[in-house]
Parts: structure tokens; sequence; C-alpha cells
């Protein structure tokens, strides 16, 4: 890892955490380079179960660097995107921890995240057109899918704030916390996830991802599969087994 990313595991979660605290973890394309590594370590490593993204320092992310960009670096991995995130999130699940602000490329990598863990005073929003910009790393396109179609279309106009107080309310943010809380109750999270069957959850979040696109008369057939490996597989009798003798199950992903 870059210095400007910080990785740790606890119980099967991966925490990575922008460490550029000073620069309000504002992206460069080393910190992007290392995201996308640390993710690739989440899908290929058997032991971790989910991810969890942050920031340092009461802050999540200011979105691209721009003293960066001014010199000519934009911080997006050919393929991958924004902060090596955005246009290929992981196969396992991924929590965004937000605290401070989630701005601009930051609030665009909060949403390609599959879940959204916020401190109550925590602040969003895609500023770009107030810069002759374009939020152009998933907030145009995600944010219609994530939120009332005017909603989203009054934060891509204006560039104004957006609380997370009202992004919970309207079912943006799973969970709010209490300000410098989120790590903790994103793992809080992240723990009852990695409880699961492996297979389970990550067949799961493929329907619920991909289904919505799929036509009416395909759906069904689509969803066997992904998910029909699942019902013969060794986790599924592990499960039942498990239920049946009252003792927590041991997962074998397979």
């Amino acid at each position: 890892m870059t210095e400007e990313i910080l990785t740790s595991v606890r119980e099967g979660v991966l925490t990575i955490t922008i460490d550029r605290p000073r620069a309000r973890n504002a992206m460069t394309l080393a910190a992007a380079r290392a995201i996308a590594a640390a993710l690739d370590r989440l899908d290929d490593d058997d032991e971790l179960r989910v991810g969890i993204l942050t920031g340092a320092g009461g802050h999540f992310c200011a979105g691209m660097d721009l003293k960066g960009f001014l010199r000519g670096e934009r911080p997006s991995i050919e393929g991958r995107g924004f902060g090596g995130l955005t246009m290929k999130p992981p196969r396992k699940t991924l929590i965004a921890a937000v605290e401070g602000y989630a701005l601009a490329g930051g609030f665009e990598l909060v949403l390609a995240c599959d879940l959204i863990v916020a401190a109550e005073d925590a602040q969003f929003g895609i500023p770009e057109v107030k810069r002759g910009l374009a939020a152009t790393a998933g907030g145009l396109l995600r944010l219609p899918r994530q939120l009332p179609h005017r909603v989203a279309l009054e934060l891509a106009l204006t560039g104004e704030m957006f609380p997370a107080t009202r992004a919970h309310a309207l079912g943006l943010v799973n969970r709010l916390a209490a300000p410098g809380q989120a790590v903790e109750e994103a793992h809080r999270l992240a723990r009852v996830i990695a409880a699961n069957g492996p297979l389970s959850v990550a067949a799961s979040k493929r329907v619920v991802q991909e289904s919505r696109d799929w036509p009416i008369e395909e759906m069904w057939a689509r969803q066997a599969a992904l998910t029909e490996h699942i019902f013969g597989s060794d986790d599924a009798r592990e499960g039942s087994a498990a239920f049946a003798e009252k003792r927590p199950p041991v997962w074998r992903g397979r």
C-alpha cells in the first residue's frame, strides 16, 4: 500500500482508509491505484468477507486532488474508474463509512459502495457544476437510481450540500452514527454480513444489483443461473445442520 492508503483486518473485515487528512483525503492517482489493489485483495482472499472504505481525520473524501489535476493527473484507473472503484466495484460487499465531507468524486466513491453508514453530521454533494466540470465518475448515473429523480436532479444542477440526515430519510444511507462512530457502526453491520454464508451473500448481491434491468420474462431464469449452485453447496448443508444442531455454522465457501 502507498502511504496514502492504510488497510487493516478485523474479524474477516478489511478496512481501507484514505489517509490524506490535510487535503481532506482528496484522491490522487497513487491512492487510486492502492485502493484498486486493496479491492483485489478483498475479492481474492477467502478469509476476507466484507470491506469498509473510509477516510482519516474526520472526513471521507473531498474528491479529486485539484493540484494533481492542474499538473495533468487524473486519479482514475482504466477500466476501474475514479479511485480504482467507481466503474468496477468488488464482488464482495463494500460498505462506505462516512464522516465529514464526501464531495464530488468522494461522493461518487460512496455511491459505488453497496451500503452506506454515515455520521449524523456528514455532508454529501456533487459540486462539479460550480467548477465548470461534471460528475462523470458515477454521480450522474447512480444518483437517479438511488434517490428520487427530482432530488437527484437538484443535486446535479445546484451542486449544493446534501446532509446525511436527509440522505438517510430518503433511503440513500443505511445507518446513521454519532459523529466519530461511522467506522464502528460500519463494523457492526459488516460483522452481521460476514457471519452469513459467503456464497449466499455473493449471489444475493448480484441478483439485487443486476435484476433491475432484467426483462420480466427472463428474470426467474436469470436469477436461477446466479443462485442454483447455492442449494447444492456444502455451505447449504452446513447451514441447515448448524440450525438443527443449534450452533454457529462453519462456512467453507463451497
